[in-house]
């Protein structure tokens, strides 16, 4: 039986993977580890079909070590076990180190990880994990701790044209037909940066296609053939991605009605009801934020009820706190202001700590007159007294925009009143 193009096009080295140039590009960090034989345990997060599993398969294979893979879907502690068994059983005969890839690893218990964390430390593996989900919330801190993460991007334009270049010219299959690309618009954008949604799309077309003479591939043709085949490019759940954008994008666009919708459509598809929930405290932090700080408690306290309610109960809670976000008042303020204040961070570096804000624990820093000057807020009127707080470089830059709402004028009507003409 044929295999999916997908499958078919798999890499087998480095020099065929597309895409991720800043880990594997010429004298990137995992690049310089794979060429000197040497890597420590990782987790690859990123979103799906950018290549997190081929890459650790290239990784063992260049390396020729044992390969062991678990799915956290269908694994448990014992599978763990038994693994690393088998693992501490190659290490006996002087095989390189084995490779534990665990794909979804995010998918995994608390107990289920903690079976890995011996076998992390004291060398008998090393893990790679893949995961969709942020490892922040999802892997357990010692777990973490002995981890890199690194973070996997969607392709960009230029890879998923190399990767359609590839599949034309390379495949045993698309290789013999004629094939003659007209527009890559829509073939670009339904894929979403997925290599494998590009893939599928492209055997989707070609098959239902072969007895033509020449394929034509354009933007109408790729429209027409998904509508007709709604989830033929979606195998392995990747739709989910979009409709969790289409939820979110209701949210912020104050439509709880389309909100709910998305919402009953990730319920009754079987999502994870933690993965609604932690969408929907970002949401209450990112697109609604000090318009009204209330969103991100009620987003909170949606996601700890879940934990404790369960199932099938737990949908009233998130239909709760959806239509409530969509249908508070929205700013982003407080999420411009921290981009900003990064890009100030990365655009002048490490700038000095004024002198009176830096702590003195020890006599030699009193010396140096750290602190000195410093004026305690709380002795004076109001709780406030006027003095620098950022570097000298930037006493006159201006961050946090507030926008005009309710919430957000009321907090700048008071900082007006302290600092007069700082915030207008």
């Amino acid at each position: 039986m044929l295999q999916p193009l997908a499958e078919r096009l798999r890499p087998q080295n480095l020099d065929e993977y597309i895409g991720q140039e800043h880990l594997v590009g010429k004298g990137a960090i995992l690049r310089r580890m794979i060429d000197a034989g040497q890597i420590s345990s990782f987790i690859l997060w990123g979103p799906p079909g950018v290549g997190k599993t081929t890459l650790a398969k290239i990784i063992s294979n260049q390396l020729d070590v044992p390969f062991y893979t678990l799915s956290a879907i269908h694994s448990g502690v014992k599978d763990v076990r038994d693994v690393i068994e088998k693992c501490k059983n190659n290490r006996m005969f002087q095989t390189g180190r084995p490779i534990l890839f665990i794909d979804e690893i995010h998918r995994f218990n608390k107990s289920q990880q903690d079976s890995l964390l011996g076998a992390v430390e004291n060398g008998t593996v090393t893990l790679i994990g893949a995961t969709t989900e942020n490892p922040s919330f999802e892997v357990i801190r010692p777990l973490l701790s002995r981890c890199q993460v690194y973070v996997l991007k969607s392709l960009e334009v230029k890879n998923l044209q190399a990767l359609l270049d590839r599949a034309i010219h390379c495949d045993k299959v698309l290789k013999n037909l004629k094939i003659k690309i007209q527009e890559t618009n829509a073939l670009f954008r339904y894929s979403g940066g997925d290599a494998r949604k590009l893939l599928n799309i492209l055997d989707l077309i070609t098959s239902s296609n072969e007895t033509e003479k020449t394929i034509i591939i354009d933007d109408a043709t790729v429209t027409e053939r998904l509508q007709q085949n709604p989830s033929a490019y979606d195998k392995g759940g990747e739709m989910h991605y979009d409709i969790i954008s289409a939820f979110i994008k209701s949210i912020r666009g104050s439509d709880p009605d389309g909100a709910i919708y998305w919402l009953a459509r990730m319920v009754a598809g079987g999502e994870d009801p933690a993965f609604i929930a932690r969408r929907l405290v970002i949401s209450a932090a990112e697109d609604i934020g000090l318009a009204n700080p209330n969103a991100l408690l009620i987003a909170n306290a949606c996601f700890d009820a879940l934990q404790n309610i369960g199932w099938p109960e737990g949908r009233i809670i998130l239909a709760e706190a959806t239509i409530y976000l969509a249908s508070s008042p929205k700013s982003n303020s407080a999420y411009m202001a921290i981009n900003d204040a990064l890009g100030i961070v990365e655009r002048t570096g490490n700038l000095p700590v004024p002198l009176h804000l830096r702590n003195a624990p020890t006599s030699l820093m009193k010396e140096l007159e750290y602190g000195k000057n410093y004026k305690y807020a709380h002795d004076y009127e109001n709780h406030f007294v006027k003095q620098q707080f950022l570097p000298d470089e930037l006493k006159n830059d201006s961050i946090w925009k507030p926008q005009p709402n309710p919430a957000e004028n009321k907090l700048k009507d008071h900082l007006s009143y302290l600092w007069k003409d700082r915030y207008k």
